[in-house]
């Protein structure tokens, strides 16, 4: 009997360490929970170790299952290698794809482009994750992270894929009640709307003008992480708003809201997150150049 871990567990068992159960590995994997507690438990039984402490709620890695995981991400890198190599003669992408990015980017602007991607390659596996946090592109198995805002993590390829920025809005009868900003400085006495993103600083604005970078201090009663919510707030005349013009262009081309202080704007160019061992993928390479091509022009206008 072969007692050698299969390739299709090692999968089982990146996922179930990614969502931290396995009923959420299932789902992923499209399969049942019981399937993934079979695979772990033969899995298990092959190595000689317990890889998970299980719990009622959770299941959390053991001491030999953190060893054991980052092992297993070299194996399956190293066998998507192998498929893209193998491939590449018949140039067709295989395998899976995972991608992290923010929720309203994510449904707004990314999922509809992987929707074609996908199509284009009909042996790739897509997984588009949507967080309102940060991600461990090494430790979560993510392939790329799409962000706004130029990243400072260390040990990562950063590639930009669109120009954007963030531009400061408000509704026509909030600044009819109370006045227009003529300044920078003016914000910090206006309602303003607080909207975290990721990691994104809570309440500190820096912006680019005429005369370079300047920082503002704002506060306001309304905030949230989500930009849906956020930018309702702001049609509802609640305050001013800072937020990527991809999402304003509409609102302001209908005349629903209107800018504040035009000539400053937030750098917030799309880029694409890598790691060095993703770096050579050639699907990673494809999706990265798919997004370039289509997000050249900002979806804004």
């Amino acid at each position: 009997m072969n007692n050698e871990p299969q390739v299709a567990d090692l999968r089982v068992f990146c996922a179930v360490a990614q969502s931290g159960s396995f009923a959420a590995a299932a789902a992923r994997l499209g399969t049942s929970p019981a399937h993934v507690s079979k695979r772990i438990g033969i899995l298990e039984g092959q190595l000689g170790v317990r890889l998970f402490h299980r719990t009622t709620r959770r299941v959390q890695l053991s001491a030999e299952g953190e060893t054991a995981l980052d092992q297993a991400r070299r194996v399956l890198d190293e066998m998507d290698a192998l498929g893209e190599l193998v491939g590449a003669g018949r140039r067709e992408l295989t395998g899976p794809l995972r991608i992290a990015t923010s929720v309203r980017l994510g449904r707004e602007h990314v999922a509809p482009l992987l929707s074609a991607f996908g199509a284009r390659h009909p042996a790739l596996d897509l997984w588009l994750e949507l967080v309102d946090r940060p991600v461990d592109l090494q430790a979560e198995g993510f392939d790329i992270d799409l962000r706004m805002g130029e990243p400072a993590e260390p040990r990562v390829i950063a590639h930009l894929i669109a120009r954007n920025s963030r531009v400061l809005c408000a509704a026509p009868d909030y600044l009819a009640r109370r006045g227009t900003p003529r300044t920078l400085a003016d914000l910090a006495g206006h309602d303003c709307l607080l909207f975290r993103d990721r990691d994104r600083a809570w309440g500190n604005w820096r912006l680019l003008g005429p005369d370079g970078m300047a920082s503002v201090r704002v506060t306001g009663r309304f905030g949230s992480n989500h930009a849906d919510v956020i930018r309702q707030w702001c049609l509802d005349g609640h305050g001013v708003l800072l937020l990527a013009e991809w999402d304003m262009a509409p609102l302001l081309a209908e005349g629903r809201l209107v800018r504040v202080l035009p000539e400053w704007r937030e750098p917030a160019d799309l880029w694409a997150l890598t790691t060095s061992r993703r770096e050579q993928s050639a699907k990673v390479g494809a999706c990265l150049d798919w997004l370039k091509t289509e997000l050249r022009v900002s979806p804004g206008g």
